[in-house]
């Protein structure tokens, strides 16, 4: 990978990060404002904590492991619980799909840029 698209991945990869950390600090230090938007988006509350700290290990994955597997899960586990949030904001519509869409379109180039880094070819539709 060319120093341009390190500097591109390592900037999307710490915008990424910093839009999955401000929702998950959001989960443990203001969790009845949380609670209320998860239970008006359909969710159940319980899932508050331990989605939270999935985020975090998902996050420590992508920048700490070695193991591409690892980060591929991490990735596709982030991104999945992105589209949910994209999705249930549209579909109540409420409007504030906005962050989840940025944090879905950063993560997926991260993605992209990961997978050059590995030199793995991306295929992104057949």
């Amino acid at each position: 990978m060319n120093k341009r698209n390190k500097i591109i991945f390592i900037i999307v990869k710490v915008l990424f990060t910093i839009i999955i950390m401000i929702g998950t600090v959001m989960y443990f230090t203001n969790h009845e404002l949380v609670a209320s938007r998860i239970a008006n988006l359909g969710y159940p509350t319980y899932i508050i904590y331990p989605l939270g700290i999935l985020k975090l290990l998902g996050l420590m994955t992508i920048w700490i492991s070695k193991s591409v597997v690892l980060k591929e899960w991490a990735y596709s586990g982030l991104l999945f619980v992105l589209v949910l949030g994209v999705s249930a904001h549209v579909s109540i519509q409420d409007n504030e799909y906005l962050p989840a869409l940025m944090g879905l379109i950063f993560g997926l180039i991260s993605y992209v840029f990961h997978r050059k880094e590995q030199n793995i070819k991306v295929v992104l539709a057949t």
